[in-house]
């Protein structure tokens, strides 16, 4: 058996067949149902608070923050009320001794100084008659305040839209007396000390910023039911039925919210889909990923989509393939049996040798490599992983696997874009008999919009085609609903969607 055809016996390993889908979307949707109804479940299901989504007709300035990581952003946004807007920010780094700060105040009094810098520069006239105002005694209201969306990138416990505890530090972060403390009451008490008109009217994740920032810059008047995202990670929010968030009634500390929507937006933290291994499919390269990681079992179904694990699951196998003594991969008797009459060599530190050594835009160069003998591949092959005068042959090897890899993770992304579909109904609502199954023009009313981020989906070659074909495989949705579902990217949920969940949290159209 020659090497192509070695590398097609690895890549079988990663197919995820019309079954699997069908059988990963109703066990996806029963993990849905069990998070809506108990916390601590695979499947989180957060209650985020945010009852509504945008329809673009919105308007008003609005302030958005996030701390992700190493830099702080602040944002203004001024929504133009026509789906479209305005942005302007600015970003600065944390100071490292501010990330292990004895105190939180030290970190948040900083974070308050940056929105005040920002206030300053960029709506100094706000500024300077707010403190006209204090300055003159005059009665200060609501309405003389900016809103602001605070994007607060760690494991927080939300109890309301403005509200939420600190689980733990993560990203380098470690200030003790934070854990445990309302990161929005944190920041509050800062900018009020500076006096600022400043209100921290909602605390957000980005995923359900993804999917505010995209139901406002839609077009036409369907509201977006799922913003989702595939990159570095994975996850989905989406509106749900607030009568089936059953375990509302039964948390200690739920918030208050406006039910008069009947929504809720639901942050699904879908990365942990499974963690019991019941129906996600599993290859010798995912165990031994899993078992070297640093968080064994857990995010399961991210460790199979997204792209910081797709690199290191082809990296595993083509490891298998080199110490496998049956295949030639990387290999050559002589120059004469290799095409570029050279023998392949492999680097002694080649990346391929260590763990997390192939990033995964590799894999989109080598799956969008359509060039005679793929001279691309054989380039990033010896440029990113050392491998040195590789075959075509080789580099065709290493595109099957690639492809598989690629495509399993598309595939498992449309499990859980159609699980979501279906167990909302959203298809059903406006469906007609189902007795013609002829191709139709899709009307706007019958529209099911989702709203995606990240790198995988915005850049790997194929991904939302590998989505679609999944999509029609799947029970309940088949060719004509696929048709109706309209994918369009949504960029910014942390700052643009951020405004937005201040607006809702706000409960008018009018920032100041």
């Amino acid at each position: 058996m020659g090497l192509v055809d070695d590398a097609r016996t690895v890549a079988v390993e990663f197919d995820y067949s019309v079954e699997d889908v069908n059988r990963g979307v109703k066990a996806f949707i029963r993990q849905m149902d069990e998070g809506l109804q108990e916390t601590g479940k695979s499947m989180s299901q957060i209650p985020t608070y945010v009852t509504a989504v945008p329809n673009g007709t919105e308007k008003g300035v609005y302030l958005a923050v996030d701390l992700g990581g190493t830099n702080f952003r602040v944002c203004s946004i001024k929504l133009n009320g026509d789906t479209t807007f305005s942005l302007t920010q600015s970003k600065v780094a944390i100071p490292h001794e501010l990330m292990v700060a004895k105190t939180s105040r030290e970190l948040f009094s900083f974070l308050a100084k940056q929105i005040e810098s920002f206030l300053k520069i960029h709506h100094s006239d706000h500024f300077e008659e707010h403190h006209q105002r204090r300055k003159n005694g005059e009665t200060i209201t609501d309405e003389h305040f900016l809103q602001l969306g605070f994007t607060f990138s760690f494991p927080v416990h939300q109890i309301s839209i403005n509200k939420g505890h600190l689980i733990r530090w993560t990203k380098g972060f470690d200030i003790a007396d934070a854990i445990g403390k309302d990161v929005c009451s944190l920041l509050q008490t800062e900018i009020d000390a500076l006096h600022l008109p400043v209100k921290v009217a909602a605390l957000v994740n980005d995923t359900v910023g993804t999917l505010m920032a995209r139901s406002y810059t839609s077009p036409g008047k369907t509201g977006t039911l799922l913003g989702a995202i595939f990159g570095t990670g994975t996850n989905g929010a989406y509106v749900e039925k607030l009568e089936k968030v059953t375990k509302l009634k039964n948390m200690k500390e739920s918030g208050d919210f406006d039910a008069s929507t009947g929504n809720m937006i639901v942050n699904t933290e879908w990365g942990s889909f499974d963690n019991e291994m019941s129906v996600l499919p599993n290859t010798p390269y995912d165990t031994a990923l899993d078992k070297d990681s640093n968080n064994p079992g857990i995010q399961m179904f991210e460790k199979r989509v997204s792209g910081m694990f797709l690199g290191e699951v082809l990296r595993r196998a083509i490891l298998s393939m080199i110490t496998d003594g049956k295949t030639e991969l990387f290999k050559d008797e002589s120059s004469g049996t290799n095409d570029v009459h050279s023998t392949c060599t492999i680097a002694n530190d080649s990346p391929l040798y260590k763990q997390w050594g192939i990033d995964t835009s590799f894999l989109s160069i080598a799956h969008e490599d359509q060039s005679a003998g793929h001279h691309i591949t054989r380039q990033a092959l010896s440029r990113d992983l050392g491998v040195d005068a590789a075959s075509s042959e080789d580099a065709q090897a290493i595109k099957i696997l690639v492809e598989a890899i690629g495509k399993r993770s598309a595939r498992l992304s449309a499990v859980a874009i159609g699980a979501v579909i279906i167990s909302t109904g959203n298809l059903s609502v406006t469906a007609g008999n189902g007795l013609d199954d002829k191709v139709k023009a899709v009307s706007e009313e019958e529209v099911v919009d989702i709203g995606v981020d990240g790198s995988l989906v915005e850049y790997y070659p194929g991904f939302e085609e590998y989505i679609r074909e999944a999509l029609r495989e799947i029970e309940g949705i088949g060719e004509q609903g696929e048709k109706r579902i309209r994918i369009g990217i949504a960029k910014d949920g942390s700052g643009v969607g951020a405004a937005l969940i201040a607006l809702v949290a706000g409960g008018h159209e009018g920032g100041s």
